[in-house]
Order: structure tokens, then C-alpha cells, then sequence
């Protein structure tokens, strides 16, 4: 199995700055593409960002130049840089990352993964 954890969430004003964390763990043999997503109330869950191994990334455009998307493979961890916040941001960020898995003797197998999330609420 593999599991990722969400953290740095939380509140901030209009304008403010987080930094949201994913770490991989589990029996893991390598991440290919991680991603951000989120889900606001009512609505389906988007793409916010994704950067691939070879550190290749993709932005919405609601959130280039503002958000930046980075990892750090022998951490396996993937982050989120949030900056000029807006209210519009307010939502349900979720972890996504592809990975190999390491099977029973020799086998390996791909599989898509999920974070449980962690809240970004923005608000004066």
C-alpha cells in the first residue's frame, strides 16, 4: 500500500501565503507525475498544478504566476507554494501522485494515489 499526507492548510487573508506539503510512503519503487487538485463546495475537483520526474510542470490559469509547484524526490514529497491568496482559492486541496509499486518477489505494478486533503480557507 501506499499512503500520502496532506499538511499546511489552514486560514489566511486575502493577499497572504502557504505552503502546502505531500508526503509518499509505503512500498513505493518510484513516483512518476505528482499534483495538486482542489475542490471547492459544490464543485468539481480541478487541477491546480502537476510536475512530472523529470520536474516538468503544468498550471491551470487561474493560478499560474502565483502558485509554484516543486518536489523533492528523495523525500518523495511534493509542494505547493500558494502566494497572492484569493478568496477564489478557497478549498479542498488534494495530493495526487502515480506510482510503482513494489509487489511480492519481482513484480511491480502502477497505481494512482490520493491525499485525504487539507483545507485552504481564504478570508478577510
Amino acid at each position: 500500500q501506499v499512503q500520502l499526507v496532506e499538511s499546511g492548510g489552514g486560514l489566511v487573508q486575502p493577499g497572504g501565503s502557504l505552503r502546502l506539503s505531500c508526503t509518499a510512503s509505503g512500498n513505493i519503487f518510484s513516483i512518476n507525475d505528482m499534483g495538486w487538485y482542489r475542490q471547492a463546495p459544490g464543485k468539481e475537483r480541478e487541477l491546480v498544478a502537476t510536475i512530472t520526474n523529470k520536474y516538468i510542470t503544468n498550471y491551470a490559469d487561474s493560478v499560474k504566476g502565483r502558485f509554484t509547484i516543486s518536489r523533492d524526490n528523495d523525500k518523495k514529497m511534493v509542494y505547493l507554494q500558494m502566494n497572492n491568496l484569493k478568496p477564489e482559492d478557497t478549498a479542498l486541496y488534494y495530493c495526487n501522485a502515480d506510482v510503482r509499486v513494489r509487489g511480492k518477489g519481482w513484480q511491480i505494478y502502477d497505481n494512482t494515489y490520493w491525499g485525504r486533503g487539507t483545507q485552504v480557507t481564504v478570508s478577510s
